[in-house]
């Protein structure tokens, strides 16, 4: 077996929604296997300084870019930056989302709704088209597309989360399609229950119905999520695309 298995030296790589969570969890994990790496999230202050602690630890270089991934110029201008600074992009890792509030149907609002759709679903959307040009260009790239269990099962009073994640599964396995003679593999993941801040957005009920659901009896960690998306966003997933990869403790039945 090469040494270089999934080795990232020398690429470079987005990560949205990259300062906390799975996001940064991920971008840890592609620093450490040698990519530049770039947080992209609206919370610059503090994608700044988690970018700082990873270029430290990891010796890699990893900066951040502001980021709303609701807004079209502002996606197009953080894309714009990296290829100017770094000059290229092979990696897009779709992670940034929320979870939207825990209620029923009838007491969710227009706007709780058009949030959700606006963050979890067009924010793929414009993030992917934003660079699905460039990698076409120098045909070789990698989106992974960060989706969940709620997508394939549904989760009671989470019809916006369910009902977006699922969406993002369609989107990724369209995209792939359009683009799989050109180098580029586009594929998801899905977690089940994760132990990040996302949870705080939901009710205890919300947090024991999903772990109650995972046969490992347990939310899964951080890490466990990157370690799957490190895998597709190497050269080695190289006839993987428009797969949608469980990470779910066993949740997860097709």
């Amino acid at each position: 077996m090469s040494q270089s298995f999934l080795s990232l030296s020398g690429q470079s790589a987005i990560v949205t929604g990259g300062a906390t969570g799975i996001g940064a969890a991920i971008a840890a994990r592609f620093a450490y296997a040698g990519a530049s790496v770039v947080l992209a999230d609206a919370n610059q202050e503090q994608a700044s300084e988690k970018a700082r602690e990873l270029s430290e630890e990891t010796k890699s270089a990893v900066f951040a870019v502001p980021m709303d991934v609701t807004r079209r110029d502002l996606v197009e201008k953080a894309v714009d930056l990296v290829i100017e600074r770094l000059g290229r992009i092979d990696i897009l890792v779709n992670n940034a989302g929320i979870g939207g509030r825990a209620v029923p149907l009838w007491e969710q609002t227009d706007e709780d709704w058009a949030k959700i759709i606006a963050v979890n679903l067009t924010g793929v959307f414009l993030c992917s088209r934003a660079v699905i040009g460039h990698m076409r260009i120098q045909q070789y790239g990698r989106i992974i597309n960060i989706a969940s269990i709620a997508g394939k099962e549904g989760n009671p009073r989470m019809t916006g989360y369910s009902a977006t994640k699922a969406a993002v599964i369609g989107f990724t396995k369209s995209l792939a399609k359009e683009v799989a003679t050109e180098g580029i593999c586009v594929n998801a993941v899905s977690p089940a229950v994760v132990k990040t801040t996302l949870l705080e957005q939901l009710t205890q009920e919300q947090v024991d119905y999903m772990t109650e659901r995972i046969p490992m009896r347990r939310p899964g960690l951080p890490e466990e999520i990157a370690a799957v998306v490190h895998f597709l966003a190497s050269r080695d997933a190289s006839f993987v695309t428009g797969q949608c990869y469980d990470a779910s403790g066993g949740r997860a039945t097709y």
